[in-house]
C-alpha cells in the first residue's frame, strides 16, 4: 500500500482565551492578541482549499514548528534562531505532528443556524454574529478516520472485539459440554457393518480452469479472460488503481498534508483449458456384516488404474436398552468387536460415541 500526497491545506486553531478561530499560520490570536502556546492543537478548517502559494507550501514541507525555549515564540521548523528574541533554537522541541485530523473536506462548509436567534453564520463559526450565542453544539466535528482502500477489511471496533471474545467464550463452553465432556456407559456389540470402495480411473480429456502462467505444458486453451488476481504497491500491466478516502494529517506547522492510500488491483488471464488426466469413471464397492472385510475384485484395462481406496466400519451397541453406534476407518480396530462382546463407551451430550475401550 502506498501513500499519495494530494497537496497541502491550511489548518486553524482556537484561542483558549477568547475562543476565536485563527488561521493555522497565525502566531497571535486575531481576537485578543494572545500568543499561540505550544500545546494548542491544530484543527481542520471548514473548507479545505489546496495551497497554491509556493512559500506556504515550503513552510508546510519544512516540518513541525518549534517554540523558542527562551521566549516561547513560535518559529518555522527549519529556523536556526528565534525570530522574536534571536535565541538559539537547537534545543527547541518540535510540535507534535502526524495526527490524522479528519477526512479531507473538498466541499464548501454549510452555514450554521444559531440555536438562540436563528441567524445563519458561516461554517465553523463558534459564536453567533448576531446575538453572540455559542454555536459549538451545532457544529458537527469531523470524524478522525484514516482512509482505507476499497478491498481492505474494516478494523473491528473495541465493542465488536469484546463482543466477539464473549461469543467465542460461550461457544467454547458449549463445545466442551456437547463434544468434549463425556460419560461412560457399558455396551454390548449387537451389530456390525463394513464397506470398502475402490474407484477406477481412466485417462480422458478433462475441462479445468487456471491462471495462464500455471497451465500444464500439454494443456489446450479454450478461452481466457482478465480476472482480479492480487494487489500490488506499484503499477503493473492490466492493473487498476484503487484509493481510499483522502484524509488530512497535521504537519505541526499550521498546515495539513492531504494523503490518500492506494493499491493497484492486478488482473491476469484466467483460462479454461482441456488436458488429458486421470479421472474416476466407476466405483467398485463391497459390503458385509461380519468381521472379514474384503476389497472388491478388479480387472483393469491397459489405460485404467486404481484410485484411492476408502473403507468405513460401523459397530452398533446395546446400552441399557438404547442403540448406540461407533464408527471407525481402522480395520485393525474393527476386528476386535466380536458380537456379544462388552465395551466401555465414552458418550458425549449429543449421544454420540466418541471412543471405546474393552470392558475385559
Amino acid at each position: 500500500m502506498t501513500k499519495k500526497s494530494l497537496g497541502y491545506v491550511e489548518l486553524q486553531w482556537t484561542c483558549p482565551n477568547c475562543s476565536t478561530l485563527n488561521p493555522g499560520q497565525r502566531k497571535f490570536c486575531n481576537g485578543c492578541g494572545a500568543p499561540q502556546s505550544d500545546d494548542i492543537e491544530f484543527e481542520q478548517a471548514a473548507d479545505e482549499k489546496f495551497l497554491s502559494d509556493t512559500g506556504q507550501i515550503a513552510r508546510a514541507k519544512a516540518g513541525p514548528d518549534v517554540h523558542c525555549p527562551y521566549c516561547s515564540a513560535r518559529n518555522p521548523g527549519d529556523a536556526k534562531y528565534c525570530g522574536a528574541c534571536g535565541g538559539d533554537l537547537s534545543a527547541a522541541v518540535a510540535r507534535e505532528s502526524g495526527r490524522v485530523v479528519g477526512a479531507h473536506k473538498d466541499k464548501p462548509a454549510e452555514e450554521i443556524t444559531c440555536p438562540a436567534c436563528g441567524t445563519l453564520n458561516p461554517g465553523r463559526s463558534r459564536i453567533c454574529s448576531n446575538c453572540g450565542a455559542s454555536l459549538k453544539p451545532a457544529i458537527e466535528e469531523p470524524r478522525v478516520q484514516k482512509a482505507e482502500p476499497s478491498k481492505k477489511a474494516r478494523k473491528l471496533s473495541l465493542a465488536a472485539v469484546v463482543g466477539g471474545a464473549l461469543l467465542l467464550g460461550l461457544a467454547a463452553c458449549a463445545l466442551f459440554f456437547l463434544f468434549i465432556r463425556t460419560e461412560e456407559r457399558t455396551g454390548e456389540v449387537i451389530g456390525l457393518r463394513w464397506e470398502r470402495s475402490l474407484p477406477i480411473e481412466a485417462l480422458g480429456l478433462v475441462q479445468r480452469e487456471g491462471w495462464f502462467d500455471e497451465l500444464p505444458a500439454d494443456a489446450e486453451v479454450n478461452s481466457c479472460q482478465l480476472e482480479y488476481r492480487y494487489t500490488s504497491d506499484v503499477q503493473l500491466a492490466n492493473s487498476t488503481e484503487v484509493c481510499g478516502t483522502p484524509y488530512t494529517v497535521d504537519t505541526g506547522s499550521g498546515f495539513g498534508e492531504v494523503l490518500q492510500e492506494c493499491v493497484y488491483e492486478v488482473e491476469e488471464n484466467l483460462c479454461t483449458y482441456s488436458v488429458m488426466d486421470w479421472q474416476a469413471f466407476d466405483v467398485l464397492t463391497s459390503t458385509g456384516t461380519d468381521l472379514n472385510p474384503v476389497w472388491p475384485e478388479v480387472n483393469l484395462a491397459e489405460d485404467q488404474r486404481e484410485g484411492p481406496r476408502e473403507e468405513s466400519y460401523e459397530i452398533t451397541f446395546n446400552s441399557a436398552g438404547s442403540s448406540l453406534t461407533y464408527s471407525t476407518s481402522d480395520a485393525s480396530e474393527y476386528s476386535q468387536f466380536e458380537l456379544g462382546s462388552t465395551w466401555i463407551l465414552n458418550v458425549n451430550a449429543l449421544g454420540a460415541v466418541v471412543s471405546v475401550e474393552s470392558a475385559r
